[in-house]
């Protein structure tokens, strides 16, 4: 990697405008018919404010007719002044022509307008209100999610995060590859396009401002160079990374990683266990799957629950975390909850139908 960019390479050094297309902030979509509709709606807004303009000060405006300026006039002037049609020698003189004008012509005129300019006045509002949302989404966002690889363990991991309660716009998603991206988009998510391994894409990324960064990189050179950068950018943040050999846990736990997860080996043992108890696995499936069923969460202790044993706890305690270290439930350290402590346990999903 080329550590000599210069200024106009690096992205942290440039405004929002510039990153439209590099940084995506999801929005709501509309349909297009409703997107007609609604500039329609805009169109026809502006013009009823236009008629009463005139309307008030009719006394100023004077027909060729000489007989005043009357509300329906007025509407014809408004409409054939927006629509930069103008007034000439050829100018509808009886009711009946202008009403038609108004009612047929001008409407006609409104379409032919979205159709020959609406495209191009979508893509710069587009890019405009990308361009602010981006700007504001860099003031505000904090204690967010950061996923470096939208692969197959990167979209198993920002499943099981949307299950734990966090909101689409606070997970941002980092990828090389568009198609993966527009994937992330249609979640809601934010996306940036650039590779995980360069400090002014994970900057971007807020990943100096996240609370946690997942690593699901498809080779275990890049997980490490990511966890390196990563961690010089956060040093409070909570990694997690996946490797696919044994053998470079090391290398990630020494480049900052707090939790590494061997995707190959533990792939391996559930393959092996289903050979002789498929019945375990599929449990293990169970509680590994946030969505239904049974899954695997961690909670505070309650005050009353200080000084008793987790064992008595109506939750099926699997361990007790104090500090950064996991006890299991029959270990001596874990006899008695202390202040502080969280539980590891084991708790029932309710499917949002049944909600």
């Amino acid at each position: 990697m080329n550590r000599r960019q210069s200024a106009s390479d690096r992205l942290t050094d440039r405004p929002g405008h510039s990153l439209v297309g590099v940084l995506r902030v999801p929005e709501n979509r509309v349909s297009p018919v409703a997107a007609i509709v609604r500039r329609v709606l805009l169109a026809l807004l502006i013009l009823a404010a236009a008629v009463l303009v005139v309307y008030l000060d009719h006394d100023g405006y004077r027909d060729v007719n000489g007989d005043g300026v009357s509300f329906l006039d007025s509407v014809y002037y408004a409409t054939v002044s927006l629509s930069t049609t103008g007034y000439g020698d050829i100018t509808p003189v009886t009711d009946s022509a202008r009403l038609v004008n108004v009612l047929v012509v001008t409407p006609l005129r409104i379409l032919f307008l979205i159709v020959l300019v609406g495209t191009t006045l979508s893509v710069l509002t587009e890019r405009s209100r990308q361009a602010y949302k981006i700007q504001r989404w860099r003031a505000k966002v904090r204690n967010h999610v950061v996923v470096i690889g939208f692969g197959t363990k990167g979209r198993s991991a920002v499943s099981a995060v949307l299950t734990e309660g966090l909101k689409p716009g606070q997970i941002v998603v980092v990828d090389t590859e568009q198609r993966a991206l527009d994937s992330a988009s249609a979640l809601g998510l934010v996306t940036v396009h650039g590779s995980g391994t360069r400090n002014d894409v994970l900057r971007v990324a807020g990943v100096d401002k996240a609370r946690a960064v997942v690593v699901a990189a498809n080779r275990d050179d890049s997980a490490v160079l990511i966890t390196l950068t990563a961690r010089e950018l956060a040093p409070d943040a909570q990694i997690v990374a996946a490797v696919r050999e044994a053998e470079n846990v090391h290398l990630l736990r020494q480049s900052g990683a707090d939790t590494v997860v061997v995707s190959s080996e533990t792939a391996g043992r559930l393959l092996g266990m289903a050979t002789h108890a498929p019945s375990v696995v599929e449990m293990v499936e169970d509680l590994t799957t946030p969505e239904t069923g049974l899954a695997i969460a961690e909670r505070d202790v309650e005050q009353s629950e200080i000084g008793g044993s987790p064992r008595h706890l109506p939750d099926i305690v699997l361990g007790v975390v104090r500090g950064k270290k996991l006890y299991r439930v029959d270990s001596a350290q874990a006899d008695a909850i202390e202040a502080g402590d969280r539980l590891l346990y084991v708790r029932k999903v309710t499917p949002p139908s049944e909600q």
